[in-house]
């Protein structure tokens, strides 16, 4: 019986750590993921900057101070979604620790 016991806690611990082992898969895929976003953030900001330097020069056509409302409003967005991804990153790595 005491072997058979054993065998169900070994069996036991082999599936907890398969269930450790994708949850360290997943974390990694999420980290891969944040990295891209942040990449294609930085790129996002970058052609912000440039397509305002280019209206500027330009003659005033539209209205700049709303050209100008809309791109901080869209950075301050992105900087948002990058925050949220943040905490939920911490959420994720803080959930596996514990």
């Amino acid at each position: 019986q005491n072997e058979k016991e054993l065998q169900v806690v070994v069996k036991q611990q082999e599936e907890k750590m398969l269930q450790l082992i994708d949850k360290s898969g997943e974390v990694t895929r999420l980290k891969g993921e944040v990295s891209q976003l942040k990449r294609s953030l930085q790129r996002a900001e970058t052609e912000a900057k440039v397509l305002w330097e280019e209206m500027r020069g330009q003659e005033p056509k539209v209205d700049a101070t709303y050209v100008q409302e809309r791109v901080l409003l869209r950075q301050e967005v992105d900087k948002l979604r990058l925050l949220l991804l943040e905490k939920e990153d911490e959420n994720l790595l803080l959930s596996d620790k514990y």
